[in-house]
């Protein structure tokens, strides 16, 4: 994939900021809000116009007309549009009102056959064209729906991380599940990703402390639910924040440098990194061990004709396992995902042992 350069576009010593309200409600509401923005570092200004809802009946958006109040702001403000499609329609509609930035959903994104339908609608188009990933934390999917778009000579690109759905329940309305983002930027280094804190946290207050852990692991700019009255908001009031309020958090966020090529810096990080590498070469030989142990379980089990799966018995080792894995520091949502892990492969070996004749 071709190197992507359109943030040079805007202000490229600083991130990239899009900002405006969860949804168009009225002409009213999307030029004050915009209008709010204008002298802020915000350069393009979002409003959802065609809004996917769980269940019927909720506000769906006000549909085509609001494209004609982004019109309204963008030429009173100078400020560029950007509104989510999700169908062949939507995009036509917001190619023909000159909206600049369409980004795809992640409830389209999780779906290869309305891609598709998308990148095809949007074929050969300059516009800029953001993927969000998809709702389930599915790394070749999040990956796949950018191919579709690039191999439908869309140059434009780039992503928006929004969190992951989880049946867990965390702090967060949708679970962030930072390593697949990560992962996801070492498969397409120069792919600018931007943070939606809003729908990660589905909370105003969280919205600072997400978007500086993304900016810390040098995200390229974020998007962010802002509205006049949010407490009033037709969708999503929780998660929107007051133009005054994106301001602070603006002027609050820490810039990091993508490195520092002094000596001092350089040594210092070399030898907590030979450290690091130590740890890792241990954490792996304990785990092989560990493994050789659960084989041992597992011949126990075939000859007494015992079932793999003890539920009773992994229950306690995970519940102590969180008890001593916070005394260390560590939170409770990795100790989860660590341990489930090693269980998974600890069955993995057992049945190995069972398959054996």
């Amino acid at each position: 994939m071709n190197d992507t350069n359109w943030l040079k576009n805007f202000n490229d010593s600083q991130p990239l900021i899009i900002a405006g309200p969860c949804s168009a409600e009225t002409e009213d509401q999307v030029l004050k809000t915009a209008h709010e923005l204008k002298n802020s570092k915000v350069s393009v200004f979002r409003a959802g116009i065609w809004k996917p809802r769980t269940r019927p009946g909720g506000f769906e958006g006000v549909g085509e007309i609001g494209l004609k109040w982004l019109q309204k702001a963008k030429a009173e403000t100078g400020l560029q549009m950007a509104v989510e499609v999700a169908t062949a329609a939507h995009v036509k509609l917001a190619l023909e009102h000159d909206i600049d930035v369409l980004w795809i959903g992640a409830r389209t994104t999780v779906n290869p056959f309305a891609v598709q339908e998308l990148a095809e609608a949007l074929q050969n188009t300059d516009k800029i064209i953001l993927v969000k990933n998809p709702v389930n934390p599915d790394l070749k999917l999040w990956m796949g729906g950018v191919e579709r778009f690039s191999q439908a000579n869309i140059k434009n690109l780039g992503v928006i991380h929004r969190g992951f759905s989880t049946y867990e329940k965390t702090k967060y309305r949708n679970n962030p599940e930072w390593q697949i983002a990560i992962d996801f930027k070492h498969k397409f280094p120069n792919l600018p990703m931007l943070i939606d804190p809003s729908h990660i946290t589905g909370n105003r207050e969280m919205i600072f402390q997400v978007t500086q852990e993304a900016l810390d692991l040098n995200y390229d700019g974020m998007i962010i639910e802002t509205h006049i009255d949010p407490d009033h908001a037709w969708s999503d009031a929780a998660q929107q924040v007051t133009p005054n309020r994106l301001k602070e958090i603006i002027s609050e966020l820490v810039i990091r440098k993508e490195t520092d090529e002094t000596d001092d810096y350089q040594q210092k990080l070399k030898f907590l990194r030979t450290k690091i590498d130590d740890f890792d070469a241990k954490l792996l030989d304990v785990i092989g061990k560990r493994m050789k142990v659960a084989e041992e379980i597992g011949a126990l089990k075939k000859e007494k004709n015992v079932a793999v799966l003890q539920n009773k018995r992994w229950n306690e080792v995970l519940e102590k396992m969180i008890a001593e894995g916070t005394q260390e520091g560590l939170s409770e949502v990795f100790i989860i995902q660590f341990f489930k892990a090693i269980h998974q492969e600890s069955i993995n070996h057992q049945e190995k042992i069972f398959n054996q004749l």
